[in-house]
């Protein structure tokens, strides 16, 4: 017998989802971006000294949070701000949390 997470095509579309998601976070550096942006919106030239990274490769990483949607952006004159979406980290949040208290049921 399959399990309940695997049963229909929208539950194996939210663990596709999951999957996706834990592939984003799992790299230490977005985490402790989207850590940073927790409590406030900082722009790369502020986020990249707290971590042990060159700016391009902050950058890299924020592209890869902004395209995953898990942070948006807005220009400020010269500055790009980033702030995290809450509604996206919510939403997967969620799901993930689904998945794992699904288990074994």
């Amino acid at each position: 017998m399959k399990p309940k997470c695997c049963k229909n095509k929208k539950s194996i579309a939210e663990i596709s989802q999951v999957a996706e998601f834990l592939k984003v976070i799992s790299e230490e550096n977005r985490l402790k971006i989207l850590c940073l942006l927790k409590k406030n919106e900082m722009c790369v030239c502020d986020i990249w000294q707290y971590l042990d990274l060159a700016q391009n490769l902050t950058s890299h990483h924020l592209k890869v949070l902004k395209d995953f949607g898990l942070v948006s952006s807005k220009q400020e004159g010269l500055k790009v701000i980033y702030s995290i979406n809450k509604k996206a980290v919510k939403k997967y949040s969620k799901l993930l949390n689904k998945f794992l208290n699904s288990y074994g049921k």
